[in-house]
């Protein structure tokens, strides 16, 4: 086999190469089916285990409570940036959006359309170079929920604890960093996550969702856009991504095996520090964009100090085998994700790269 990359990708990110394999070796003919998962019907006996096993790991790794459901869905978090308003955000309510990045900006802007959303806190005149103060965050009792985005991708930034909303649902986009680090789910309405990061491949959106407000949820919405409908029937109302939901469980299975999310954590601890104390170190060579009480442990953005020197960079990184290094193209620089499946030699090896470079350039 051809040497694997250094794949910093932000998604689609890098799988266990355990599971790939595991998956290879089964494509063709699935637990002695005679076919592959992605041929046979999502309402056979097989894929039901699957699907079933997937939802009641899920539910073990990340201790979520019996009175939530677990939803694979379709339509990445861009579409729960709008089924979240058009589900729970009345015309004469309003929510609050807490902005720390690009996504939550899109976010806000789709809840424009349904309701009216406010804004809690921002860091925007900061360059998102941090989360807000939990004390800045303002929001009323009266509102239908309160949103944020748990970890922001182009920026860097990831909350280190979260805000206490009380009876106000707190809903979490949390695509980047869902199942990086223990969440305690009973703080939460609503957890959405697209599982290109850290769950699988893309393709499968998983909403961990209470299940007293889907008795609340909008009715007068189309059938396909209600959580109801998702969760009466399973996730199974339409023809899901089985392939997607059948990768996610096995990656579930290698979180488990790996000791749990809380061994995971720990090793996301230890790979980012690799990282970060290469930029710390290099005497304003390399600067991250992040504030040190705001960076994020699954993406690591940073300048080169000279632009030119930055071009350089990213191109001998990647003749030396290192993906997905530039930066969100809204911003530019770089950045590293460091995500679950990275493993600890590859944030090594970058570690590496950067200091040699340095020494060669400085």
């Amino acid at each position: 086999m051809t040497q694997r990359a250094y794949n910093f990708n932000a998604g689609p990110s890098a799988l266990p190469l355990e599971v790939l394999e595991n998956a290879q070796q089964q494509l063709v003919n699935f637990r002695n089916s005679g076919m592959s998962i992605m041929e046979m019907s999502h309402r056979s006996a097989i894929f039901d285990e699957v699907h079933n096993e997937a939802i009641a790991l899920l539910k073990k790794l990340y201790a979520i409570p019996e009175n939530y459901e677990v939803l694979f869905l379709q339509g990445g978090a861009s579409l729960q940036f709008t089924m979240v308003p058009m589900n729970f955000l009345q015309a004469d309510k309003k929510a609050s959006y807490v902005l720390s990045g690009s996504w939550s900006e899109k976010a806000f802007k789709e809840a424009k359309l349904f309701g009216t959303p406010v804004e809690a806190a921002s860091t925007k005149e900061n360059k998102y170079r941090n989360i807000p103060a939990l004390t800045d965050i303002q929001f009323n009792e009266d509102d239908a929920y309160v949103h944020i985005t748990s970890n922001n991708t182009i920026y860097g930034t990831q909350w280190k604890e979260f805000p206490e909303t009380g009876h106000v649902p707190l809903v979490a986009d949390m695509s980047s960093d869902i199942l990086s680090k223990p969440v305690d789910v009973s703080k939460f309405g609503i957890i959405y996550a697209g599982a290109q990061k850290n769950l699988g491949p893309s393709g499968v959106t998983v909403v961990i969702i209470r299940k007293d407000l889907l008795e609340k949820a909008n009715n007068e919405i189309p059938t396909m856009l209600k959580y109801t409908t998702h969760a009466d029937g399973n996730s199974l109302y339409n023809t899901p991504p089985t392939f997607g939901i059948y990768m996610l469980g096995e990656v579930l299975k290698w979180v488990e095996a790996k000791g749990g999310v809380e061994a995971v954590a720990k090793l996301n601890e230890a790979k980012a520090q690799v990282i970060y104390d290469a930029i710390d170190n290099s005497n304003g060579f390399y600067k991250g964009h992040a504030t040190p009480e705001s960076r994020s442990l699954m993406n690591i953005t940073f300048r080169v100090a000279d632009e030119e020197l930055e071009k350089q960079f990213l191109g001998e990184a990647k003749a030396a085998g290192f993906i997905g290094l530039n930066g969100h193209r809204s911003v530019g620089g770089c950045r590293a994700s460091t995500y679950n499946a990275v493993p600890l030699e590859t944030c090594e090896a970058l570690r590496d790269f950067m200091v040699a470079f340095q020494q060669k350039h400085q």
